[in-house]
């Protein structure tokens, strides 16, 4: 089988775990990656086997497809020049800052006929891919995402670097348009947001209540869904499921009348898997998991968010 020929632009924290993930793919070609620190790209293409290169323009008609992993305000523009080159895009979320750039990503990439996927990792985490079979029709979500300060991400609020995750995860559960929306949030170390809350109704009736902070103690991923038959919570760092459903058989358990089930699944590495399914997208010229629809999709629920937090910021101060 003909390996693809792959580039990596960006060699910071996540990027160099592209460069790894890819170098060890035995259908990718791992040509080059690319960084403005020229000493980082070189330390990370040396570690991946492959070139390094400052000038992302260099990939050009050298590669068939990237990972743009870079801050988000390069996305549009980096993105935009290999599309219009005809190289298929991997963009790490969020797609881009604005929805009108989304757009035109998506439709050059339509028009030339090109793949973009986006980078929503936990799509690709083994506890998200097993509610798809325990899900149906959840009626109330609660969502915490809490994160230790890490220097990373901080170029954009935290509903933009980890909300977005969670975000998407609940649309493809509910399945139905968002009828409003009640956020609010505050910067507390950086310049931008640091923590948020919203509060997302659905035209089917299903309510969500999400979280995100990345100034907490502790690191935790965690969802709570309810639904007519049964109550699922979820821990997504350690791929771990409770179902709670109604058996009035059972008299032993912790609730009675209450059937209790747990699952565990094994960590897996869910960036290789997206990785892999960008990689077998691009050879086999198929939509990947992620298209870049479902990355603006989500983009627009996050910016909304921003913006009722940023109305709500205002009117305390009395602009």
């Amino acid at each position: 089988m003909k390996k693809v020929r792959i580039g990596v632009v960006g060699a910071g924290y996540l990027g160099k775990y592209h460069a790894e993930k890819y170098s060890q793919m035995g259908d990718v070609e791992l040509v080059g990656v690319v960084d403005v620190d020229g000493l980082q790209a070189a330390k990370v293409a040396n570690s991946a086997n492959t070139k390094a290169y400052k000038n992302y323009h260099d990939l050009i008609g050298k590669v068939e497809a990237v990972s743009i992993v870079v801050p988000t305000r390069a996305h549009f523009s980096i993105s935009k020049d290999f599309l219009e080159n005809d190289i298929d895009v991997l963009i790490e979320k969020p797609i881009t800052t604005t929805l009108k750039q989304a757009d035109e990503l998506i439709s050059i990439s339509e028009k030339r006929g090109l793949i973009i996927q986006v980078g929503h990792l936990e799509r690709f985490n083994p506890a998200v891919l097993a509610l798809k079979d325990i899900v149906h029709n959840p009626r109330f979500i609660e969502s915490h995402r809490l994160s230790v300060f890490k220097e990373r991400g901080i170029d954009v609020s935290v509903v933009l670097d980890l909300m977005i995750h969670d975000i998407d995860i609940i649309a493809s559960l509910v399945k139905s348009e968002i009828k409003n929306i009640h956020a609010a949030g505050t910067a507390v170390i950086t310049d931008q947001v640091d923590i948020a809350n919203t509060r997302m109704e659905f035209e089917n009736g299903c309510v969500a209540n999400v979280t995100a902070s990345r100034i907490s103690t502790k690191n935790e991923r965690k969802t709570r869904l309810f639904q007519q038959d049964a109550y699922i919570s979820v821990d997504f760092a350690n791929h771990e499921i409770s179902i709670v459903r109604k058996n009035a058989d059972e008299i032993n358990s912790l609730i009675p009348g209450m059937e209790i089930k747990n699952l565990c699944f094994t960590k897996g590495d869910a960036l290789k898997d997206e990785l892999a399914a960008f990689v077998k997208a691009v050879g086999n010229r198929e939509d990947p998991e992620v298209t870049g629809q479902v990355g603006r999709d989500a983009l627009k629920v996050a910016l909304s968010i921003m913006e009722q937090i940023d109305y709500s910021q205002k009117q305390l101060i009395g602009l």
